[in-house]
């Protein structure tokens, strides 16, 4: 049996189509690119397209429009993660066949008063052992174990799940598929052996894990970039209204990208054509410059 170390490289960016891509997003496709151009390896783009509710109209076409201006390429098609709905059902129906889930019919108004955790409700279990009839959404069992996972840049992580988490939704009580479960079992089905991502995702990591454990995956390697905020200590992002960045100024924030990700560009390579600007930042890479680092600030190009 190969093990992850031995399979062959496999990164991916997977933007949700919910706007324009901002700087912080470019950053993260930036480091996932390069890494896997440095280890010889396959650059994957799927949109994650599980929540129409959230998705804005023509934001598909803008991404990939936005990237291909900025010199990215990616490997085979673009994944479409809803092409994967009947491998997410199914994940979801053998993990309650197995006793790992199960379906919980509580209301906000139930959670209202209940600890908080860095990924929201810590959900206790109330609905382990009653018999919920209905309309119910679908939770996963937590243990009272650690999971533990070394990340790349970050360092040890380690997360007590039932105690700083709780069970939490892997579908929704309106029928959609949760994004934990979603990305382990689309990442799965991609191959991805390394997930190279912005450090506001490392919270759900040790959820993503422990489904990966639960449905017999294997678990990839991770890497946590820093987030990128604004000067006002603010991630950026839809909500705290960052600007999608302009096909006008690629070299500029091209090279602006590289200088958050601390690889040191020459003062003189937004100058040069966008194919030297990516041989340079090939050649370069060094995602060491960036380890331990947990945000860093734009003031500049956004």
């Amino acid at each position: 049996m190969q093990t992850r170390e031995s399979l062959p490289y496999v990164g991916r960016f997977a933007p949700s189509p919910t706007g324009p891509l901002h700087l912080g997003s470019l950053v993260a496709a930036v480091a996932s690119y390069l890494q896997a151009r440095a280890n010889n390896g396959r650059w994957l783009l799927r949109i994650e397209d599980i929540d129409p509710p959230r998705e804005q109209a023509g934001a598909t076409d803008l991404i990939l429009h936005t990237l291909e201006s900025y010199g990215f390429e990616w490997d085979g098609d673009v994944i479409f993660q809803s092409d994967a709905h009947d491998a997410h059902e199914a994940a979801v129906a053998l993990l309650l066949k197995g006793g790992h889930a199960y379906p919980c019919c509580c209301s906000r108004r139930d959670l209202a008063d209940l600890p908080q955790g860095p990924l929201g409700t810590i959900y206790p279990g109330t609905c382990r052992d009653r018999t919920v009839r209905g309309d119910a959404a679908i939770r996963i069992k937590t243990g009272d174990h650690a999971t533990r996972f070394i990340d790349a840049l970050q360092g040890e992580i380690s997360q007590q799940l039932e105690s700083e988490s709780g069970d939490f939704i892997i579908k929704r009580r309106d029928g959609l598929i949760a994004y934990q479960l979603a990305v382990v079992v689309s990442d799965d089905l991609d191959g991805i052996t390394e997930i190279v991502r912005g450090i506001d995702l490392i919270d759900s990591t040790p959820r993503q894990i422990a489904l990966q454990h639960r449905l017999g995956f294997r678990t990839p390697r991770y890497m946590h970039i820093p987030v990128i905020t604004n000067t006002r200590g603010e991630k950026l992002g839809k909500s705290t209204g960052a600007p999608g960045i302009s096909p006008d100024f690629v070299a500029d924030t091209l090279v602006h990208a590289f200088t958050l990700l601390n690889q040191g560009p020459p003062e003189d390579l937004a100058r040069k054509p966008r194919q030297d600007i990516w041989l340079w930042a090939m050649e370069n890479w060094q995602p060491g410059k960036i380890s331990g680092v947990k945000s860093v600030v734009t003031t500049t190009l956004t």
